[in-house]
């Protein structure tokens, strides 16, 4: 399956093309970004995006990952991305970042509540989870306004720049989906 294009009021959820790169680098490349995400690499280096943007087409196409480029559905510009890595138990791990000019205005639970969807009803997932770092509340608030539960916290299990963070972990179940999210 190719990466599905998918709306919301303010949204293109859409496959990044190589035209983005550039972009991708300037904004997941910010310290602030990057600080606050497990894989995102800082200073990131050059030609990176483009490396990793080429692998999204076959990811899909081969089921392991959904990538989207989170863009203004008006303008196209790009403001973020969020993805889903899938598992061989009908589940998901979402992870997203946005670029700081577009904090704080719901954007991210915009797309969310889109990718968790689009995942239960295009994909047939069961579990969608996400993680964010403890220190990172915002996130967290995210995952809540999808109506994503409180799984816990993992103390120190993962290493950013040879510190140990700790993770808060949610869910939402495929039976959970259309009551939560329509509450949130």
């Amino acid at each position: 399956m190719s990466i599905p294009i998918l709306e919301t009021p303010r949204l293109r959820l859409r496959p990044f093309t190589l035209e983005d790169a550039a972009l991708v680098q300037q904004l997941a490349g910010d310290s602030r970004v990057a600080d606050t995400t497990a894989n995102i690499p800082h200073p990131y280096p050059d030609r990176a995006a483009e490396a990793w943007i080429a692998t999204h087409g076959s990811s899909a196409i081969e089921g392991d990952s959904y990538t989207w480029a989170i863009a203004n559905l008006e303008t196209n510009e790009l403001m973020g991305c969020i993805s889903l890595i899938l598992n061989r138990h009908n589940g998901a791990e979402m992870g997203y970042w946005l670029g700081v000019p577009y904090w704080n205005r719901a954007f991210m639970t915009e797309a969310a509540r889109a990718v968790i969807e689009a995942g239960f009803s295009r994909l047939n997932l069961h579990r969608v989870v996400a993680r964010h770092f403890v220190r990172n509340p915002a996130s967290g608030r995210v995952m809540q306004k999808v109506g994503m539960t409180l799984i816990g916290t993992m103390r120190d299990s993962w290493s950013k720049t040879g510190v140990f963070e700790s993770e808060t972990w949610y869910e939402i179940l495929s039976t959970d989906s259309m009551r939560t999210m329509d509450e949130s």
